[in-house]
């Protein structure tokens, strides 16, 4: 039995690449080459009744990109199957993708036989994610478990809002009615409970939570 695959890289080299792996395997039919997401959708809004068995795509690419490619495959069919091979390995990209239900992820310096793997297992109606990306996507979710636990109170979000903005302590403290003393109390402790080194880390802090404007 043949499969059928639709791949959509704008690098020529590692299309080229990716098709003579996939030409010495004989269940395989590359149906369409494409080099942006556009091109793809465009093939499936014209052959409707096309049996597509995987469609397998870069993130990075012009016109529509591998993310916008995936969410827009799965809102025309939901039965569509998709492998992002790419060497991005952002945690919030590969949080976009997994929300819309993305059947796999594996890096493009992946081995040959770890690609054959993926694209089987999805075709075998199994997800496959390589341990780099599982790994990227457990860490970015521990994380972002951890800093919504992280509670500051009104009077925290002051004084590292001053901090952020370059106020010196005794400015800080003469703003907020509060003694120097009080003030450098405050500082330790957020320098505790949020996990930063110093007053930058502070800052950052301050600017990523929008208490002030970058």
């Amino acid at each position: 039995m043949k499969y059928n695959l639709i791949i959509a890289d704008d690098h020529k080299m590692f299309l080229d690449g990716l098709l003579s792996i996939l030409n010495t395997e004989d269940d395989f039919n590359i149906v369409l080459t494409a080099k942006n997401g556009t091109n793809v959708v465009k093939y499936v809004e014209i052959n409707p009744d096309e049996n597509i068995d995987l469609f397998i795509t870069d993130i990075s690419m012009p016109d529509m990109d591998g993310i916008t490619l995936n969410k827009n495959l799965k809102s025309k069919k939901s039965t569509y199957k998709t492998l992002v091979v790419s060497m991005h390995n952002d945690a919030d990209m590969i949080d976009s993708l997994i929300e819309n239900d993305v059947d796999g992820y594996v890096p493009k310096n992946a081995e040959k036989e770890e690609l054959l793997k993926a694209i089987r297992t999805i075709i075998g109606g199994e997800k496959y994610f390589s341990k780099e990306i599982k790994d990227i996507y457990m860490e970015n979710k521990f994380a972002k478990k951890k800093e919504s636990e992280i509670k500051l109170t009104q009077r925290e979000v002051d004084v590292i809002t001053l901090i952020a903005q370059e106020f010196t302590t005794q400015e800080i403290a003469d703003q907020l009615f509060l003694s120097k003393h009080t003030i450098e109390s405050y500082r330790k402790n957020l320098i505790a409970k949020l996990d930063v080194r110093n007053l930058a880390g502070l800052t950052k802090y301050a600017l990523k939570k929008k208490y002030v404007k970058s």
